[in-house]
């Protein structure tokens, strides 16, 4: 370990001995600390520069972390996080010497360009099925857990058919409030309904000549899927409030993440239109049923992440690989996109460390009711739960305890419901637009919670 009291003197020691980490602080006598970073910087982008600053809004050390520091300490110093840092520091120099590349066929994808990566079984399976669906004329059923890239196919299945060079459409069905959504679709004429001021256009004329995504078909109310099929089996259909019959030429495209199947048994969903929409099945596999794609999902956004956050992160270290292999990705693809954006955006060098990736990935998720620790009908077993927290050295027991009841306690009402949304929610007294980010969250999803009666959390008699 080398020291310099001045600017000068310390540009002139890192110049003759290459150190694996700095430690700079902002105010020097000759100097300052953002000079001296960005001359350290020019000389070796790679190594790790950590700054000490006396104010935690300190404008200069913001700035330089912005430019590529590595982190920044505030004053008076807490030395155990000064050693933290520093072995940090000297890791990502260590590894930088042991590179993961960037697969290159990944890095060829243009930017600003969407893909659907996978080379495994799963995923050759469904480029199978959108090149045999395709350039065909009929309805197709994209089928999959949230956030598994049922969009990405319904665009693909578009791109390469015979309607593209016509208009492609998408309109979640459950992102819209269900007194809007049948505007959305169909149009409405002027004095239809309070605030229709003006007439307007819904997708299905919009669209027509070209295809039209239904995403989360699933969460479609009951009356307008009776509207729905009426365009399925004759292509018209009338605005909201007009009773003039529009004839329309559109392809369907639909998606869900929902037990579409078992809805109909419940009658949530009408099986007339169940069978229109499942003229041709395209199956998406969750992430943690095709582990081989890990790596080249991982590779592709690190580069996404790279171009839109003007980062040089060439590769990741195998701690941190094998983190991303041991959680189950409850979120799957997008889930995975999330994280590694975060973990880019933290990272100051060029090596993505297991210690840039969130704490929630150290926490096995609770995707599955039967995954839950539980005794039988008397309930969850507390005790075991927090013994194995506390000896795994968390510093998140009360969020990982609220999220575990919150999953149980969403879970067995759902069952409770026999899959259905809204009526659960009011049980529960939250809104169905909380209920369904809670569902996303923690991974649940109703073909588990309806089929997967296991002995704990059964009907609680």
């Amino acid at each position: 370990m080398t020291t310099a009291t001045s600017a000068e003197a310390g540009i002139g020691l890192f110049s003759t001995t290459r150190p694996d980490a700095v430690i700079l602080d902002v105010l020097l006598p000759d100097r300052t600390g953002l000079e001296v970073f960005r001359e350290l910087h020019r000389l070796d982008p790679k190594v790790p520069v950590i700054l000490i600053t006396a104010g935690g809004t300190s404008d200069t050390a913001i700035e330089a972390m912005k430019l590529g520091a590595f982190d920044y300490l505030l004053k008076p110093l807490d030395f155990g996080r000064v050693r933290s840092l520093v072995r940090r520091a000297f890791e990502i120099r260590r590894l930088m010497r042991e590179p993961v590349s960037v697969d290159p066929e990944v890095g060829a994808i243009p930017a600003g360009h969407d893909a659907i990566v996978g080379r495994g079984p799963a995923m050759q399976e469904v480029y199978k099925a959108i090149g045999r669906v395709a350039p065909q004329t009929v309805t197709v059923l994209v089928r999959g857990e949230s956030g598994t890239g049922k969009e990405l196919v319904g665009r693909a299945i578009y791109q390469h058919s015979n309607r593209c060079d016509g208009p492609f459409l998408a309109v979640n069905c459950a992102a819209i409030p269900e007194t809007l959504l049948e505007s959305e679709l169909f149009g409405h004429e002027k004095g239809a309904f309070t605030g229709a001021d003006r007439r307007h256009i819904g997708k299905f004329e919009q669209c027509s000549g070209g295809t039209l995504l239904l995403d989360e078909i699933g969460d479609m109310p009951l009356l307008l899927q009776g509207k729905i099929l009426r365009v399925l089996q004759d292509q018209q259909f009338e605005r909201v409030g007009g009773n003039q019959t529009i004839r329309t030429d559109v392809r369907i495209i639909a998606s869900t993440n929902r037990d579409l199947e078992q809805m109909v048994a419940a009658g949530a969903f009408r099986s007339d239109l169940y069978y229109r929409l499942n003229v041709y099945t395209i199956t998406l596999p969750p992430l943690g049923r095709r582990p081989e794609d890990l790596p080249l999902l991982v590779d592709h956004f690190l580069v996404r992440a790279n171009r839109e956050l003007g980062k040089d992160i060439r590769s990741i270290a195998p701690e941190a690989m094998d983190l991303l292999r041991a959680y189950a990705w409850p979120g799957n693809v997008r889930q995975l996109q999330s994280v590694l954006k975060q973990a880019v955006l933290r990272t100051a060098g060029p090596v993505l460390v297991a210690d840039y990736l969130p704490d929630t990935l150290r926490i096995a998720p609770l995707t599955e009711p039967t995954q839950a620790p539980v005794l039988g009908s008397a309930g969850m077993d507390w005790d075991r739960f927090l013994e194995e927290r506390l000896q795994s050295g968390t510093n998140r027991l009360y969020d990982e305890a609220i999220g575990l009841l919150e999953r149980l306690l969403i879970t067995r009402v759902l069952r409770h419901t026999a899959g259905n949304q809204l009526q659960a929610a009011k049980i529960l007294g939250i809104t169905r637009s909380t209920m369904r980010a809670k569902m996303r969250q923690f991974g649940i999803t109703l073909g588990r919670v309806i089929h997967d009666e296991s002995p704990h959390d059964g009907d609680g008699s």
